[in-house]
């Protein structure tokens, strides 16, 4: 007893609903034309994920429904079966998290998701009814399981359910974010299930950005003894076939297999401005993993990508200060979204040194991208005038400071408003963390691409990302200088970060510890850092969540992001011993 599905690792829009739909169609199109007979796409690939509070909405349940109706109908028409994730009202009205199987046009069984996340950036407790009832299907004469997402992250939960049940084999559909280390962990966790359960796991994946969140793919097949057998590209939409054959005793095998006419099929084209790296083989069973440098890039890449494309902007605009923050944001767009779709902006004050204006004009040679001049000097002394009065016998400050990236954004902030361009904030983790930014000034825009990237990465990412120009025989993106020089705000005379900060590398690691790790001062202390300068960084991060509430959305990429994965309130009495 053998036949042969095809795994849809698809790229959905959270909310577009008949966009979703027909995208569905189209792949089952291609895997249709393939050679196969049953395709199986991700969690709540109809509605996109995480659709959040539009699951309170009985209008857009409506539409759920009718879209739904719809995609049953067409896959009927088109000769395929299909199992797919999509909300579902049951008739006290509560709302489920579903994984529908789709026989000849006609629902042919419903799983009810039984584990709701409800911590990091999941809150699927306040939407969904959990089930309570695993109960196996059979197609094709195998006996088999069906399970959503974080079902098969508990030992204890469905897949050891279905196993007792006497199914063969496990079908997982996910909608898993990308974070460092995230495809290792759920590989790990998948070969645990099946030293559970002694059956073969396919586990099928999302993939596209969405809002903060970015769906690395990765999607796999693994056997009965835990071996990998096949796994799709990442940060990448694919179809790739697997054949599911089983001699009703022993268990059950996947054998990757190709189409009719060809291999596993790539649904949509490279990201725009992706020739920069060199030619990569691809078509192989088991897809290899990205470089960890390689990894973090991709998703900072994507999630640019998908949040320009899926909010209909025209392209991007962003300061292009001559440091390293902006200079590593323009490579990533350029990248993502191509030189001609992105605008580099150099906007000097009295403190910018020539070093800057020609670092920033090498950076936009190098990337190909257009560099516009817009000079501060003017309005900031115009405004230091206006307020002459009110500040009169008090000596300048960081209030002087502040004028000036305030008059940036606003110049910004008008750029994007008349071309229809997303204003890109170019600050990091680190500076973020403490605060070393100013409201309405460098943290006006619409997206931060390196909101979660501490500063030493940032520094990595670059020598990673100019290793694969040389490779290409390209001209720097990053020019070395900018890498080498001791980064400054240059809001004052002379002005080096650390006037403020401690050294990057020392800030980085307690930022690590506290943010990430959630020690507290002692522990971080215990680990050899000065405890003055513990104290120091904790208490800046603690007094500016206010900040960072009113900071644009960006790519997670840490466990403990800033923003949904890290709730803290902005009035707080506690202080951190």
């Amino acid at each position: 007893m053998e036949f042969t599905l095809a795994i849809a690792q698809i790229n959905t829009h959270v909310g577009a609903l008949e966009k979703n739909r027909l995208a569905m169609e189209e792949a089952a199109r291609h895997a249709r034309r393939m050679g196969t007979k049953l395709i199986v796409f991700p969690e709540l690939s109809l509605t996109g994920y995480p659709p959040e509070d539009l699951l309170l909405k009985p209008f857009f349940l409506q539409s759920v429904a009718e879209e739904e109706a719809k995609l049953q109908e067409n896959l009927g028409t088109l000769g395929i079966d299909a199992i797919y994730g999509t909300p579902r009202l049951n008739a006290q009205g509560e709302l489920w998290n579903t994984a529908v199987l789709v026989e000849g046009g006609q629902e042919r069984h419903l799983v009810i998701k039984q584990e709701l996340p409800n911590y990091g950036v999941f809150d699927e407790r306040r939407y969904f009814t959990p089930g309570h009832e695993a109960q196996t299907v059979t197609y094709h004469d195998i006996p088999l399981g069906i399970t959503v997402c974080e079902d098969i992250w508990h030992a204890d939960g469905p897949a050891r359910t279905l196993a007792k049940l006497g199914a063969r084999f496990i079908i997982n559909l996910n909608a898993s974010p990308y974070r460092i280390g995230k495809w290792q962990e759920r590989e790990a966790v998948i070969r645990e299930r099946v030293g559970d359960t002694n059956l073969p796991v396919l586990y099928v994946n999302l993939v596209g950005g969405q809002d903060e969140l970015v769906f690395d793919g990765g999607s796999f097949a693994m056997d009965h003894q835990g071996k990998l057998v096949g796994r799709c590209h990442f940060f990448s939409e694919e179809i790739r076939l697997m054949r599911v054959r089983w001699d009703g005793e022993s268990a059950v095998e996947w054998v990757p297999v190709h189409g009719i006419d060809e291999g596993p099929v790539r649904l949509t084209a490279p990201i725009e401005g992706g020739d920069w790296r060199a030619p990569r083989q691809h078509g192989e069973d088991i897809e290899p993993a990205l470089e960890p440098l390689e990894e973090i890039y991709e998703a900072l890449k994507f999630g640019l990508h998908d949040y320009v494309r899926k909010n209909g902007f025209k392209g991007v605009v962003l300061g292009l200060s001559g440091g390293i923050d902006s200079a590593l944001t323009a490579a990533i767009a350029v990248d993502a979204l191509g030189p001609e779709n992105v605008e580099s902006v150099m906007m000097p004050s009295p403190y910018t040194s020539g070093e800057s204006l020609t670092d920033a004009k090498v950076c936009a040679e190098n990337l190909g991208t257009r560099l516009s001049h817009l000079n501060i000097g003017p309005l900031f002394e115009r405004f230091k005038k206006e307020l002459a009065g009110e500040f009169a016998g008090l000596p300048e400050d960081v209030t002087e400071e502040n004028i000036q990236p305030r008059i940036r954004g606003t110049l910004l902030m008008a750029l994007s408003n008349k071309k229809g361009t997303l204003l890109v904030t170019t600050g990091n983790k680190s500076e973020m963390s403490v605060g070393y930014a100013t409201l309405y000034g460098d943290m006006a825009g619409g997206y931060s691409v390196l909101k979660d990237v501490l500063k030493m990465t940032c520094f990595e990412l670059c020598r990673w990302r100019n290793q694969q120009a040389e490779k290409m025989g390209k001209p720097l993106p990053i020019p070395e200088n900018i890498i080498e020089k001791p980064p400054s705000a240059e809001l004052r005379p002379d002005q080096k970060d650390t006037d403020s900060l401690p050294p990057y590398p020392i800030l980085d690691e307690i930022l690590h510890r506290y943010v990430e790790c959630e020690e507290g001062l002692e522990e971080i202390t215990a680990a050899g850092v000065d405890r003055q300068e513990a104290a120091r960084v904790i208490a800046m991060v603690d007094r500016n969540e206010y900040k960072r509430r009113q900071a644009p959305p960006g790519v997670r990429i840490n466990h403990r992001a800033f923003g949904k994965a890290r709730r803290y309130p902005l009035t707080n009495g506690f202080k951190v011993r």
